[in-house]
């Protein structure tokens, strides 16, 4: 009774470990299918759907296994999971740089493969634990309690814990040697009713040679299968806990920075973006002297900015570390940037400084000297917050003169969130009563309905909203939207204040103040939208307008 007792649990722990795994591999292939595919929301809600139905059929498929069957079956099909899991983020970064065309098969061809593995796991493990459980509740009942903790315990892993040491390709090897070892165990355990030992150890070390050769050159495979997606050489590549950042440059030195596959700048061009980005609402504003900066991690708007001498205090809100890091560490970025933030004197805050204490307020310094690469000069106070940019907002205090709002495009509901009717009433908020907030805004040509989509939510949420755009040539036909607030100022007093404007700041490469007034201008056309809809937390309309036109 005693033997019977502990050999459940031993069955137990090893269904703790396969549904740990199970879930893991669900995540990994969810977020290797976004960070290729964006739309993370719709990649993960498909992938895990997908692989449940196909857990589903191999529920079913099961039942055709002979009882003798059952363990040889149960321990090759975790060899071919382990494989699967290990190797297929690789195998699906290199065929989507290299087969394009046979992606989407790639893609659902694994996760329905390891879905049915997955699959199997529940019914056999409990066909071989009858063994050992006195009736079928309890059998069914230890199985299931089992493979639940160890989905949570899975999930909390792979968010929390394998992030830190390793990327995803690793992330994938882990799980295959994870795997690995609860197929051992499972060998081990029941080694007595397995016949050909001799062929499966040999499998399990072929098995485990090949991941342990994937884990050694993850970094060297995934670099040469992702240079594949570009035409430049990559200089930089790297995945954090929020994106994908990619660095190229090209054989004349060109730069370009990439995030989740999608261009951010390229250093040709960039100016032309960041210059009619900042200088509009920078020039509106009579001695500008708080500056906020929500997105701009690359450091290229707060170069910008620095070009005002009465601003006293810029603050930049970017969620991701690594991004303001790299723009203040990378040589190439601190020449592209200025050394806008290259300083060991800015302050960094990240989002569990903040959320670990209800009471704290973000407060900035009067004034600080920055290094700057060029020269040693008195510059306004710079902070830097990793943390979300709603979140900043909603705990900051104070008002600021200019807010830059520098996000990605709306490419997920993560995104979309930031411009919603909610993030612009807190906008809003923030800003002082002659202020300006200029926003980025996609292409007008490309995603016209996206694109004034964000007018119709900034004037919902109270604030004057007037468009503009520019000819970005690595971007195409770009915009942008300035406003104010809806009852100080309105939206003609802001395009007469725009064409009014009497001076820029020298140093800048390309704008001028008739460009300004021009940029206004929309053709004959101009723009007409028969959408009125606007974007809420709870109704993203932005996401849907900007797929729709980038899509077409």
């Amino acid at each position: 009774m005693t033997t019977s007792k502990y050999s459940g649990w031993i069955l137990g722990f090893i269904i703790f470990i396969m549904g740990g795994c199970g879930l893991a591999y669900e995540y990994t292939f969810s977020k290797i299918a976004s960070d290729l595919l964006g739309n993370s929301v719709q990649q993960w809600a498909v992938v895990i759907a997908i692989m449940l139905f196909c857990m589903g059929v191999g529920a079913e498929i099961q039942r055709f296994v002979s009882t003798q069957k059952v363990l040889p079956v149960l321990l090759y099909s975790q060899l071919v999971l382990a494989l699967l899991g290990g190797f297929g983020p690789f195998l699906l970064l290199f065929t989507f740089g290299s087969y394009p065309h046979m992606f989407g098969l790639t893609l659902y061809g694994i996760i329905c493969l390891v879905g049915i593995i997955i699959g199997f796991e529940i019914p056999l493990i409990s066909r071989i634990n009858e063994d050992y459980s006195s009736d079928i509740r309890s059998n069914l009942a230890r199985v299931l309690k089992m493979d639940y903790v160890g989905a949570l315990a899975g999930a909390l892993v792979w968010v929390f814990i394998l992030p830190r040491f390793f990327n995803l390709h690793q992330i994938a090897y882990f799980l295959g040697f994870i795997s690995l070892a609860a197929t051992f165990l499972c060998w081990w355990f029941l080694r007595k009713k397995m016949q050909a030992r001799l062929l499966f150890l040999a499998c399990f070390v072929s098995v485990s040679t090949l991941l342990g050769l994937g884990i050694v050159k993850s970094e060297q495979w995934a670099f040469h299968a992702e240079q594949k997606l570009f035409r430049d050489r990559i200089i930089f590549t790297e995945t954090t806990p929020y994106q994908h950042i990619v660095i190229t440059q090209s054989n004349y030195g060109a730069m370009r920075c990439y995030i989740n596959g999608h261009i951010q700048f390229s250093s040709t061009d960039e100016y032309i973006y960041h210059e009619n980005l900042v200088h509009p609402a920078m020039s509106l504003v009579h001695r500008p002297k708080r500056v906020l900066v929500l997105g701009g991690g690359d450091g290229l708007a707060v170069r910008e900015i620095l070009k005002y001498p009465t601003v006293e205090e810029i603050t930049l809100v970017d969620l991701d570390s690594a991004m303001t890091d790299l723009a203040a560490q990378h040589p190439l970025f601190t020449q592209l940037n200025d050394g806008s933030l290259n300083s060991d004197k800015v302050k960094r805050l990240n989002t569990s400084a903040i959320s670990s204490g209800g009471s704290y307020q973000l407060e900035i310094p009067n004034q600080r000297r920055i290094e700057h690469h060029t020269a040693h000069l008195e510059l306004p106070s710079l902070e830097i917050f990793n943390i979300d940019a709603a979140t900043f907002l909603q705990k900051t205090e104070g008002l600021f003169d200019v807010i830059i709002c520098d996000f990605p495009d709306p490419t997920s509901p993560e995104l979309a969130k930031l411009y919603s009717l909610h993030f612009y009433g807190q906008l809003k908020k923030r800003l002082a009563p002659e202020g300006f907030i200029a926003q980025q805004s996609t292409s007008p040509y490309r995603a016209k309905e996206a694109f004034l989509c964000i007018g119709r939510t900034m004037q919902a949420a109270g604030l004057s909203a007037i468009p503009y755009h520019d000819h970005v040539p690595s971007f195409g036909e770009w915009g942008w939207w300035i406003a104010s607030h809806q009852s100080i100022t309105s939206e003609k007093q802001i395009k007469k204040s725009l064409r009014g404007i009497q001076s820029l700041p020298e140093s800048t490469q390309y704008l001028t103040l008739e460009l300004i007034s021009s940029n206004l201008h929309f053709g004959k056309e101009d723009l007409i939208s028969s959408e009125t809809d606007i974007t809420t937390i709870s109704r993203s309309a932005i996401l849907k307008h900007y797929l729709n036109g980038w899509l077409e």
